[in-house]
C-alpha cells in the first residue's frame, strides 16, 4: 500500500539541515509539501498570527518561491494555500488519503493548536515533528525543558559548560531524493498570492527572501572582516554593516542556525577568535535561550502577566498607540525607529529596546499591542524571540532585574549624537526638548 505522506512547512522553508524533510523522505512513497498563508487578523495574545505587513508578505512570498525552485530541482513541488492550515491539510488529508504528517516543532500556540487538534481528529494516521528551529536537541541540554533555567546569564552558563563546538551537530545534508508529488489539483499559487495581496512597494527592500539568498548572505558575510569588529558595531542603529543581519533568513527558516555556527567557526580559524566573534555565538544563544523559554511557557508567552504573577501597570489609550505606530510621539529617536520600522520592515536590536521600553513606560501602554505590531512589521518576525524580548522589556519574562527602562535622551545621545539617524528617518522638525514631556498629558 502506498504511503502518502503531508509536509506542512511552516518556520523551516529549507531543504538543506532539515530533519523532518530527511525522515519524509526515508518514509513515504508520495509527498505533498504544504505552505498555509494565513490571511486571519488577530490581536494581542490570540492564538492566530498578526496580519502580515507588506514587507513581511514580500520576504515570505519570495522565500516561498526560492523553496518551490529547490523542490523543483529534486522532482517535487510546493502547494501553497491561501487559507487555514487546519482548513486545508483537513482537504488533502481526505482527497489524497494522506497516511504520515510531517511538520517542525514550532512555539507557537496557533501552529501546536492545530497539531494536536490534527492528531486528535485523525488518530489512525502518523505524526512526526523535528527540532530544525535550534542549536540543540532537547536531549542535548542539560535539563529538560520543564527545568529551564529563569534567565539567559544562568542559561548561558549551563550551556558553555558543555563543549559547545562539538555539542552542536553538522548540519544535515540536502535529501539526495524525495519521494515523488502528490498529483494535488492546484492553480499557479504566485497568481493567486498576487490577487489576494494587491498592494506592492516601488522602493527596494533590504532584504530578498529565500534561502539562496540567506546563503549568499551567510558566505559574504564570513567572507569579509566585519565579524571581527561586531561587538564594536552591533548597537548601530542605521545601514547594513553594524550587525550580521542574519536574522531575516533564520526567522522563517531560509536559514539554518547551525550552518551559521560552522560558518562562524570557519571564519575563526581563518582570522583568529576574539571578542566579536565569541558576541556572535553570544547572541545566537540568547535566541537559543528564547526558543527553549517559549517551548517551557507555550501560551503564556502571550499573557498580559507574562511568566510571573503580577501584571504590569499599563492599560491600552488608542490613540497613544497610533502615534507610536506610525512614529509621531515626543520622543524623535522613537519616532525615526517606527517609521524605519514601517518602511523597511526591520529594525536594530538596539531600536527595538528602545521603541518597547517607551511603548510601556513612558506611554503606559499594554506590551502585548507592542509585540502585536512588531509581529505585523517585522521581516524577521520570530515568534519565541519577539514576545520573550517584550516581556523582558516589560518587566513580565526573564529578566531578572524586573525590567528594563532605557533613559531615552540618553541613549540618542550615545547612539545618535549628530542626529543622523533623526534627521534620516523623523526630519528635523522632529527634534525637540524632553524636559516638558509628559506622556500623561496625551489624549487616550
Amino acid at each position: 500500500m502506498q504511503k502518502v505522506g503531508l509536509f506542512w512547512f511552516n518556520h523551516d522553508l529549507r531543504i538543506d539541515d532539515n530533519a523532518t524533510l530527511l525522515r519524509a523522505a526515508a518514509e513515504v512513497d508520495t509527498l505533498i509539501c504544504l505552505y498555509c498563508a494565513d490571511t486571519a487578523k488577530t490581536g494581542p495574545g490570540s492564538r492566530q498570527p498578526a496580519e502580515l505587513s507588506l514587507r513581511r508578505r514580500e520576504f515570505l512570498f519570495e522565500s516561498l518561491q526560492d523553496l518551490e525552485a529547490q523542490l523543483n530541482r529534486h522532482g517535487q513541488k510546493l502547494v501553497v494555500r491561501i487559507q487555514p492550515p487546519l482548513e486545508a491539510i483537513a482537504q488533502l488529508i481526505t482527497v489524497h488519503n494522506v497516511s504520515h504528517i510531517y511538520r517542525s516543532n514550532h512555539v507557537g500556540s496557533y501552529e501546536n493548536t492545530i497539531w494536536t487538534i490534527l492528531r486528535k481528529r485523525y488518530g489512525m494516521l502518523t505524526f512526526t515533528q523535528c527540532h530544525t528551529h535550534t542549536l540543540f536537541e532537547p536531549s542535548q541540554l542539560p535539563f529538560a525543558i520543564d527545568q529551564l533555567p529563569s534567565s539567559f546569564s544562568k542559561f548561558r552558563r549551563v550551556v558553555e559548560k558543555m563543549d559547545i563546538n562539538s555539542g552542536i551537530a553538522e548540519p544535515l545534508p540536502t535529501p539526495t531524493s524525495l519521494p515523488k508529488p502528490a498529483l494535488v489539483a492546484d492553480l499557479a499559487w504566485q497568481k493567486r498570492w498576487h490577487e489576494y495581496f494587491t498592494q506592492s512597494s516601488d522602493s527596494p527592500a533590504l532584504f530578498r527572501g529565500g534561502a539562496s539568498a540567506g546563503r549568499r548572505h551567510l558566505e559574504n558575510y564570513f567572507g569579509s572582516r566585519r565579524a571581527s569588529d561586531y561587538k564594536a558595531t552591533r548597537n548601530g542603529l542605521d545601514g547594513m554593516d553594524y550587525s550580521t543581519k542574519f536574522s531575516p533568513w533564520l526567522a522563517n527558516g531560509s536559514l539554518s542556525t547551525r550552518h551559521i555556527v560552522r560558518q562562524l567557526q570557519g571564519y575563526e580559524e581563518r582570522a583568529g577568535a576574539n571578542d566579536s566573534t565569541y558576541w556572535i555565538l553570544f547572541e545566537l544563544l540568547w535566541r537559543e535561550y528564547f526558543q527553549w523559554y517559549g517551548h517551557k511557557y507555550q501560551q503564556r508567552l502571550f499573557t498580559f502577566s507574562g511568566i510571573g504573577n503580577s501584571t504590569p501597570i499599563t492599560s491600552f489609550y488608542p490613540e497613544r498607540f497610533k502615534k507610536w505606530c506610525v512614529g509621531n510621539t515626543p520622543y524623535a529617536i522613537i519616532n525615526a525607529c517606527m517609521r524605519q520600522l514601517n518602511a523597511t520592515g526591520y529594525l536594530s536590536n538596539r531600536g527595538r529596546q528602545l521603541a518597547a521600553s517607551c511603548f510601556v513606560h513612558e506611554l503606559g501602554l499594554d506590551w502585548r499591542h507592542g509585540a502585536t505590531y512588531f509581529e505585523q512589521q517585522l521581516v524577521d518576525y520570530d515568534v519565541a524571540s519577539n514576545w520573550g524580548n517584550w516581556q523582558y522589556l516589560a518587566g513580565v519574562g526573564a529578566d531578572p532585574r524586573g525590567h528594563r527602562h532605557f533613559d531615552l535622551q540618553k541613549q540618542a545621545q550615545i547612539y545618535d549624537p549628530d542626529n543622523h539617524f533623526v534627521h534620516r528617518w523623523a526630519g528635523e522638525d522632529s527634534l525637540q526638548p524632553l524636559d516638558s514631556v509628559d506622556a500623561a498629558d496625551w489624549p487616550i
